[in-house]
């Protein structure tokens, strides 16, 4: 939602990485991962998010755990803006639990799941260029510390 806040903003095109995954391989997440595990889903990811890249400028939602995989932050190092959305494990549990599509999230406390999560991608998340806080603001609000960010570093 934020992305696609801020894109409006910015005049430019949205990307759901998430949801372009879905619409090429006809399933859902949770189905990629329970007929094709973790690995396959990270690779499906990865590659929507450089097709989104090859494309004219716009801002590009990936889940995340693509920021933890292998060299995706690297490769989009200078090609991107890369921006680490924070917030508290047990606010990250909350909001993609209504969705119901996080398989990594299963199980009997996904606030706990999440917070295990988040320490392990923590190393990856550094690669950020820029960090916001989420907790506590709008969609509105973070949408628009994206503009701001996206307008003095990247010329938008």
């Amino acid at each position: 939602m934020v992305g696609r806040c801020a894109a409006e903003a910015l005049g430019a095109p949205f990307t759901d990485v998430d949801e372009q995954v879905e619409a090429a391989e006809g399933m859902a997440i949770r189905r990629i991962f329970a007929e094709r595990g973790e690995p396959a889903f990270r690779e499906l990811e990865r590659r929507a998010v450089e097709t989104a890249f090859a494309g004219q400028p716009g801002v590009v939602a990936p889940g995340g755990g693509w920021a933890a995989q292998g060299t995706n932050m690297e490769y989009a190092a200078g090609r991107a803006l890369v921006v680490y959305l924070s917030t508290e494990p047990s606010v990250a549990a909350a909001r993609a639990a209504p969705e119901g599509s996080r398989p990594l999230l299963d199980g009997p406390d996904p606030a706990a799941r999440m917070e295990e999560i988040l320490a392990a991608r923590e190393g990856s998340y550094e690669g950020a260029e820029a960090v916001v806080p989420t907790d506590g603001r709008s969609v509105e609000e973070v949408a628009a510390v994206l503009v701001q960010l996206a307008r003095s570093r990247a010329g938008w």
